[in-house]
């Protein structure tokens, strides 16, 4: 009799489940931003916020829920009902965080559920021009003989453009100093006008500048060389064995979401990232389309905790 009311009651909720995956979306859904208007994470969940609404047939509402390196958005919808009507536009910064931070109210990987890929955005190593080194080469033979005389610029503690830096740090030995901003525009802004040295930023922020003489770009951060800069090398070909980091921004969902809403999501994010018109839109924001599965995604999440992880380990990184 026990065994037939824990079927009766499994079979219950997979039918509910069923059904409540067969009539979404019956109204718009939340897709929550955990970072201010107007940067590569807001513009790029606009892109496919914009795109999808249409084959799912009700409005996708990007919000913004900024605070505390994402992580206010990112509880925020950990916490919410999983019924398909809050997403949530995840990025590099939440896989740091999962290291960097001592103690937060979510797991990345048991609260959440990957849902789409949508773009990487390499990082580039750029040096102001009065910086005699030309290549990754010559700058890393000129830091180690100038132990902490070249600083190094990022868009705050903690986030990707600053890891880059640090990744970079721990690969080669050489000994560089942080100066953290309040965002990559001011530390952008300093970088060209000369009072620091050397930035490993988002190449969405960066790439007017290079192509504008503001700039020397030395080696681009990802696996293979980005199509608009293609004489500029990779950091591994620079000399940099084992170094890839990249900005990057996906879809994922709360726990317990049912799994055919899950596949609706990445069906039509894939279908809109086929499309030219939203390819070029991603690559004016220095981002590269990528459709993958709800589990390469979710293996792609994992390996990035553990490699950024590695980073805060060795940079000494922790925020309480």
């Amino acid at each position: 009799m026990f065994a037939r009311i824990v079927f009766i009651a499994v079979a219950l909720c997979v039918f509910s489940g069923n059904a409540a995956a067969q009539g979404w979306p019956s109204k718009p859904i939340r897709y929550v931003v955990p970072f201010p208007p107007a940067g590569a994470t807001d513009i790029t969940a606009r892109i496919m916020a914009d795109r999808i609404s249409g084959p799912l047939g009700q409005p996708v509402v990007v919000e913004n829920r900024p605070g505390v390196a994402g992580n206010v958005g990112t509880d925020l919808v950990a916490k919410s009902p999983p019924d398909g009507y809050t997403i949530l536009q995840l990025t590099v910064a939440q896989s740091i965080s999962a290291t960097l931070y001592a103690k937060l109210n979510y797991d990345l990987e048991k609260d959440l559920l990957p849902a789409a890929m949508v773009a990487l955005v390499p990082n580039v190593m750029i040096v102001n021009p009065s910086v005699p080194a030309k290549s990754v080469a010559e700058f890393i033979a000129l830091a180690k003989a100038n132990p902490g005389k070249i600083n190094f610029a990022s868009s705050g503690s903690g986030t990707s453009i600053h890891m880059s830096a640090e990744m970079f740090k721990m690969l080669t030995g050489v000994n560089i100093v942080h100066i953290p901003y309040k965002g990559s525009g001011p530390a952008l802004a300093d970088l060209i006008g000369g009072q620091v040295d050397v930035m490993f930023d988002n190449l969405s922020s960066s790439i007017g500048h290079i192509r504008g003489g503001k700039l020397r770009a030395l080696a681009i951060t990802s696996a293979t060389r980005y199509p608009e800069l293609p004489d500029l090398p990779t950091m591994q070909e620079a000399g940099v064995a084992g170094y890839e980091a990249t900005a990057w921004f996906g879809i994922v969902a709360p726990k317990g979401t049912p799994r055919d809403i899950i596949m609706r999501i990445n069906s039509e994010v894939n279908k809109a990232l086929a499309q030219a018109d939203v390819k070029e839109k991603l690559a004016q924001q220095g981002a590269l389309a990528r459709s993958w599965t709800p589990e390469q995604f979710g293996d792609f999440i994992h390996n990035e905790i553990v490699k950024w992880g590695t980073v805060v380990k060795a940079s000494g990184a922790k925020v309480e």
